[in-house]
């Protein structure tokens, strides 16, 4: 599994998984390039296989990734200028993603991209307003970071805030956990990522991602790279042959929802 550089290589897990329906529900994990923080995770096939035991169904006309062989695919950092030919491509091939939005330069300036994302079905999602590095910000920092962009968010589009966030460069722990469980926010973290913020090789990035894709796992993508949008069609045609359905993160997890003060991380 790819961990990006910013987070040390040697992340360990320091519980296993329990037995049945429980399994992968809540994992630790230590952050040694993050001072030794540390954050509990847990697999939104987990959080879905839990709601199915309490009885809970999937609701009319979604998918039901107990059944599917689902992959939810995810996009970091915009809107930008990218966002329209990838809402094309999304539109045309009927699939849905989860957009990490940045809220300063992004959500600010692209309010119409904003709402023709949520107009789409797509799910809208927070990635903080100026990308701090949340481990390394104080509280109020960690709030301000957090809140500003789901005000603008809730503003642009005149309905709930974004349930879901993602932290920058993925670093997390317990304090900034507990922050997002007061703000009413679950954390997303991902298991295929194309490094696409490195290469404009948009073969490479198709290349990339479906070597690394798995039933239930979550793709990390950036609708900011020139690359990467030129990509998405053949991940898509790729994902469809290997029989996936994409999805949303929200959709990964039904019947079971977000939880906030949750970390899900396949």
């Amino acid at each position: 599994m790819y961990r990006r550089k910013s987070i040390s290589t040697d992340r360990k897990h320091i519980a296993k998984p329990i037995a049945g329906l429980l399994a992968a529900a809540s994992l630790a994990f230590a952050l040694s390039g993050c001072g030794g923080a540390s954050y509990d995770a847990t697999a939104p096939s987990s959080a879905r296989e839990r709601a199915s035991a309490d009885g809970k169904e999937v609701e009319a006309g979604s998918v039901d990734c107990s059944k599917a062989k689902c992959v939810a695919l995810t996009f970091d950092a915009g809107p930008s200028e990218n966002t329209p030919r990838l809402l094309d491509i999304l539109k045309k091939e009927n699939a849905h993603a989860t957009f990490f939005m940045l809220g300063k330069n992004h959500v600010l300036k692209h309010p119409d991209l904003v709402r023709r994302i949520a107009a789409e079905g797509h799910e809208l999602a927070n990635h903080t307003w100026t990308h701090k590095i949340l481990t390394k910000s104080d509280d109020d920092e960690v709030r301000e970071e957090i809140t500003r962009t789901q005000d603008a968010v809730a503003k642009i589009t005149g309905s709930k805030q974004p349930l879901l966030m993602r932290p920058p460069q993925g670093r997390t722990d317990d304090r900034v956990t507990k922050i997002c469980r007061e703000l009413g926010i679950a954390q997303v973290l991902w298991s295929v990522t194309a490094k696409d913020y490195q290469t404009t090789d948009s073969a490479l990035i198709t290349k990339r991602v479906l070597d690394q894709v798995d039933r239930d796992g979550i793709i990390l993508l950036h609708d900011i790279y020139k690359g990467t949008v030129p990509a998405v069609p053949g991940i898509l045609e790729g994902l469809k042959k290997r029989g996936y359905t994409v999805v949303t993160v929200s959709e990964l997890m039904a019947p079971g929802k977000p939880e906030a003060g949750k970390v899900y991380k396949p």
